[in-house]
């Protein structure tokens, strides 16, 4: 895929995914007297537009533009995949054993490691059902490898990394019960570097996460998804989508003057 294509296909999918949300984008009908008049019911309502789309910005832009940029790079591309539902009981105890390890620093993330530890005892025991959620974004490369993303905002809760861990090796042992030979990878995505141009501090996930393995931001996360130079394409073609969206997203607000 040229990068002349890469661009129009991300500018379609930004513009598309756009005008998907003014057809569903209906105004806060609060009361605001006072930020009416300072500031103006057009200016609110694009206030208020844009609250809303940063909660969906992941299911809305990232999730189909990533699937448009990895279709011909990867065998398959799939949003919101569910994984499987069933689980080995020794690998659930297996998993409770890694986190409680490095929780209390009795071990240090290794990635590979841990993939292994998990797959020896993946149909080890009875099963149990389990109710995971959905992977953001999963993707199958041409050597069978699985890849799943979840998408996090550019400033994950550290106190939710020990959950984060802990679904990504569940997601692996269902995986892996079903399949004990797939090559599988679980990866927190970034999608972009809020402190740029210093690099991103991944230092807060350390002890729980092996960073070099299972951690994606900005460049690392769009160029492994789309190839090299995916991310400066995808910042120009933002910026494309919104010049050439721009008179309508004026004309859409001035309704509300």
């Amino acid at each position: 895929m040229t990068v002349a294509e890469k661009k129009e296909i991300v500018v379609n999918v930004l513009k598309e995914s756009i005008r998907k949300k003014f057809q569903k984008y209906s105004p806060e009908t609060n009361n605001m007297p006072f930020h009416y008049r300072l500031l103006g019911k057009d200016r609110m309502a694009l206030f208020s537009f844009i609250q809303s789309l940063n909660t969906t910005f992941g299911t809305s832009i990232y999730e189909p533009v990533a699937i448009a940029l990895a279709e011909g790079r990867f065998k398959k591309s799939v949003a919101q995949y569910k994984p499987s539902n069933l689980i080995s009981t020794e690998a659930q105890r297996q998993i409770q054993l890694i986190l409680h390890d490095l929780i209390q620093a009795k071990r240090i993330p290794n990635k590979m490691q841990e993939i292994e530890d998990i797959r020896k005892v993946c149909q080890k025991g009875g099963f149990n059902k389990v109710k995971l959620t959905k992977v953001d974004i999963c993707l199958e490369d041409m050597n069978n490898r699985l890849f799943m993303i979840d998408m996090k905002t550019v400033k994950p809760n550290i106190g939710d990394f020990q959950k984060y861990k802990q679904t990504f090796m569940e997601w692996m042992a269902v995986e892996l019960a079903r399949d004990p030979d797939i090559d599988i990878n679980t990866i927190i995505g970034i999608p972009y570097n809020p402190q740029e141009p210093e690099p991103y501090q991944r230092w807060t996930m350390r002890g729980i996460f092996d960073i070099s393995k299972e951690v994606l931001v900005a460049e690392e996360l769009w160029d492994f998804i789309g190839g090299n130079g995916t991310y400066q394409i995808l910042l120009d073609s933002f910026e494309a989508a919104g010049i050439e969206l721009r008179e309508e997203i004026d004309n859409y607000f001035s309704r509300f003057k």
